[in-house]
């Protein structure tokens, strides 16, 4: 499985097969097992052992902590990786903006209405692509200004389906 982590801006791919990780193009025997009723983590990796103290923030979200060194990172798989290329800059992570189809597919609800303030994260819209569905969530806090699509609404690809306006500060 591969996954993306962004470090301080820096992305880095990291790909996982049983107990071999691949780390910007370095592989690594690696282990990763919880220390039971804690939030820490024994990670092996070659011959080295740490211990990681891992909080989640929620959608990809993680704080890491070990040796007095703390890490904000996130981590996504390569679908919602692709998904986010597809769907372009849409609502930035300040909020605002409009959130697009990141593929062709069908509305299946709307979970949210003109007026409604969103927090990063939130859903907006369920879509049917595939045979899956796909909720679209804000990329970051904002008001619903309009929602341009309906529940049985064929959409293509890049077609705006919620605007958003940034919250005031």
């Amino acid at each position: 499985m591969k996954y993306f982590v962004t470090i301080g801006g820096r992305e880095i791919p990291v790909e996982v097969k049983g107990d071999r990780v691949t780390v910007a193009g370095r592989e690594y025997q690696a282990h990763l097992a919880p220390v039971p009723g804690t939030p820490l983590r024994q990670l092996l990796l070659g011959d080295r052992s740490l211990t990681v103290a891992m909080q989640s923030g929620g959608r990809g979200a993680w704080r890491l902590e070990s040796r007095g060194l703390r890490l904000d990172l996130e981590v996504v798989d390569e679908r919602t990786r692709h998904i986010r290329d597809l769907a372009g800059p849409g609502a930035g992570r300040t909020g605002g903006g409009q959130v697009r189809s990141p593929m062709p597919g069908l509305v299946v609800r709307l979970l949210v209405e003109p007026g409604e303030t969103v927090e990063a994260g939130a859903g907006l819209v369920v879509l049917e692509a595939m045979k899956m569905e796909n909720e679209l969530r804000a990329h970051g806090p904002g008001r619903v200004t309009a929602v341009l699509v309906a529940p049985g609404q064929a959409v293509e690809k890049g077609q705006p389906l919620v605007e958003l306006a940034p919250l005031s500060t």
